[in-house]
């Protein structure tokens, strides 16, 4: 990499004030991770060149959505022709679904994916409803196993996630592993189904087979007109709400969250990756405005990229879920409570890792907000 190595970008950011879209040049600096922007429609400097070290080369992509001083950013094209070929690569995006027998290990799964070098751009926890389920494996219809296929992904929760990298539908289906293995295939004893899957119908996990069947499933969970998709998971009784904060998502931390989660004895009911806006979280967080100094800190850290919303229910009355993420202080944990959640994975008070509901009564409004 040269001194003035850089590389251009068209980012477009909703101005939520204007209802309109706002394009910017942006340019990446890889010497010295510095990032500077334009106002491409008035001509002129939005940013100047500064070091902003949360953004990654491998983040910037045409169609990934990057945060910059809070705001969210989508790059909607190469700024020039260097920049495409430099950079523009055989990213993919592909679905990834846990079905109902291996969502008591999505710790682990989460951790197999992150490990992978692939990225969870999108994630939920979903319940089928039939059509839904018809509809997704409608290729099957004529198969002797079709309804008991039906009845198995509309037994319980799954988790539906889009993953994005390079050969990404490719790579998802090798770690994913055909849905009964025999014993020639030595190449996929360490793959999800052999390895979580139990036989038949219960192989844990599925993964589309092609660039086009991974874009026709995307769109039946995802939906690109806005819609919902299947409902949430998200019983809103007995509940909590616990956010991965960004920066524990960013460093791949997250499966192993969930995990503690689940070995503690807490059941996570609903999960959802969210992009959120400023106003959402200082709506949010509005709690603990002129209560907590840290709040502008906290409402930035929130913010500055993708978390991960959970339902958390709780039926041990002598396990109450606060305790376990400890202290808002990592510090503080890791010397009165070094087992809990932010005493392990946290940082610093603005870095702790999750936040969760502090009262009680507030965990079904954090939950439904």
């Amino acid at each position: 990499q040269s001194q003035d190595e850089r590389f251009a970008f068209i980012a477009e950011w909703y101005d939520p004030s204007a209802s309109l879209f706002r394009r910017y040049e942006l340019l990446y600096y890889p010497k010295d991770s510095s990032i500077e922007m334009y106002d491409v429609k008035n001509r002129r400097t939005f940013l100047r060149r500064t070091k902003y070290e949360s953004l990654h080369i491998e983040d910037l992509y045409v169609g990934s959505k990057v945060t910059v001083f809070s705001r969210h950013l989508t790059i909607v094209d190469y700024g020039n022709l260097y920049t495409s070929r430099k950079l523009g690569s055989r990213k993919e995006r592909t679905l990834a679904l846990i079905k109902p027998d291996g969502m008591r290990k999505i710790g682990e799964l989460l951790d197999i994916i992150i490990n992978s070098g692939l990225t969870i751009t999108k994630a939920k926890m979903m319940l089928l409803s039939r059509k839904e389920a018809a509809d997704f494996y409608a290729d099957h219809r004529a198969k002797p196993f079709y309804h008991d296929l039906l009845q198995f992904i509309m037994s319980g929760p799954i988790l539906v996630m889009e993953l994005l990298g390079d050969d990404a539908v490719s790579k998802w289906r090798a770690i994913v592993g055909p849905a009964n293995p025999t014993a020639t295939e030595s190449d996929t004893l360490d793959s999800i189904s052999e390895s979580f899957g139990h036989c038949g119908l219960r192989d844990a996990a599925h993964g589309p087979d092609s660039v086009a069947s991974a874009a026709k499933e995307l769109e039946l969970f995802f939906p690109s007109s806005g819609g919902r998709g299947p409902v949430s998971s998200a019983k809103f009784t007995n509940c909590t709400c616990c956010i991965i904060k960004p920066h524990a998502v960013n460093e791949g931390l997250a499966g192993k969250i969930v995990k503690a989660i689940l070995k503690e004895g807490f059941e996570i009911s609903a999960l959802q990756m969210f992009n959120l806006e400023r106003p959402n979280v200082e709506e949010f967080y509005e709690i603990y405005k002129g209560v907590v100094p840290e709040y502008l800190e906290m409402v930035s850290e929130l913010c500055s990229g993708p978390c991960i919303a959970m339902e958390i229910r709780q039926f041990d009355p002598s396990k109450v879920f606060r305790d376990f993420c400890g202290p808002s202080d990592p510090a503080l944990a890791r010397h009165l409570r070094p087992g809990t959640l932010r005493a392990v994975f946290g940082k610093d008070k603005i870095q702790n890792a999750v936040h969760c509901t502090d009262l009680p009564e507030d965990g079904l409004l954090e939950v439904r907000l």
